[in-house]
């Protein structure tokens, strides 16, 4: 692949709104093939590399799983078993992968770490979540919605809970999908209101009622994510108002979906019953994790 033209997937703004709903429908379409049982082998012969420097579960197995549908082959790199763990700079790691596989997919803390190795990286680089965005999250999200209830222009969406990788992924896609975003964190925990003013339709607050009120979608994370565990006994009394459960979820729309990125602490940022309620869509779009990274993969490489 030619570097100068090369595409990576650090977060949805490195795709326009119209490459966006054309993976959501390219999703949807794999999607069916695969119920269908019709192999549409596009990757034949493609390589996928995965470092994984968190843990993961929907993410590895959507994509190792995904393309291994369309015909390719996926390979996993944990830090102990890479050069990486050893001290190698990422740079240096990204040039010799790009002699050797098509695409790499990356877990990491700092989002700066998949910057630099994209930026060496001669193939494209995707974002298995970093601190800051967890856009192919997003790609799932979407296609949930869009298979339920339409289109998601002009639709309210509430998020609740830690304004962090998961909300700045909500605030980039109320940018590229045209939806009202109403955020409610606890003092201390928004956003970075810089990235909050880069979208033009985003409201926070310290209420999850106010947040949620009329909504059509409503989603939550985990209170303490990876990197944050030692701080769960504090965030817990500061995030336990932010609780999702039944009654909150009654002020939104009688139409609402609810959604998680999983995995869920029952209990706490969403009540222990609040998986099963029918408003709750959360399996679904875990399962759509499969077909957006097939889309994205297939958009990267062809």
């Amino acid at each position: 692949m030619n570097m100068q033209n090369k595409r990576d997937f650090l977060s949805l703004l490195d795709c326009t709104p119209d490459e966006l709903a054309y993976l959501v429908d390219r999703a949807i379409e794999m999607k069916r093939l695969h119920q269908a049982g019709e192999l549409d082998q596009t990757l034949r012969g493609r390589s996928l590399a995965m470092i994984f420097q968190l843990n993961s579960t929907r993410t590895r197995v959507a994509f190792e799983a995904g393309i291994g549908q369309l015909g390719g082959h996926a390979i996993v790199l944990n830090p102990g078993d890479t050069q990486l763990g050893r001290g190698e700079p990422i740079e240096d790691t990204a040039r010799v992968l790009s002699e050797m596989v098509d695409v790499v997919a990356i877990r990491t803390r700092p989002h700066e770490d998949i910057v630099r190795f994209a930026r060496a990286a001669s193939i494209p680089v995707i974002n298995a979540m970093t601190s800051s965005f967890h856009p192919c999250q997003l790609l799932a999200d979407m296609q949930t919605y869009v298979e339920l209830r339409g289109s998601i222009a002009g639709r309210k969406v509430a998020f609740v809970g830690d304004g962090y990788n998961m909300c700045n992924s909500y605030i980039n896609a109320s940018r590229q999908w045209g939806f009202h975003l109403h955020i409610a964190c606890p003092p201390g925990y928004a956003p970075d209101p810089a990235r909050v003013r880069t979208a033009s339709d985003v409201v926070v607050t310290e209420s999850a009622r106010e947040a949620v009120e009329g909504a059509d979608l409503v989603v939550t994370d985990v209170w303490s994510s990876m990197g944050h565990e030692e701080e769960a006994a504090r965030r817990s009394a500061t995030f336990a108002p932010y609780q999702v459960n039944e009654a909150l979820l009654d002020h939104a729309s009688p139409e609402v979906l609810f959604m998680h990125c999983l995995p869920a602490h029952r209990g706490e940022e969403i009540s222990a019953t609040l998986l099963d309620d029918p408003r709750c869509v959360a399996w679904q779009e875990a399962g759509n994790r499969l077909h957006t990274q097939k889309a994205l993969l297939e958009f990267l490489l062809t």
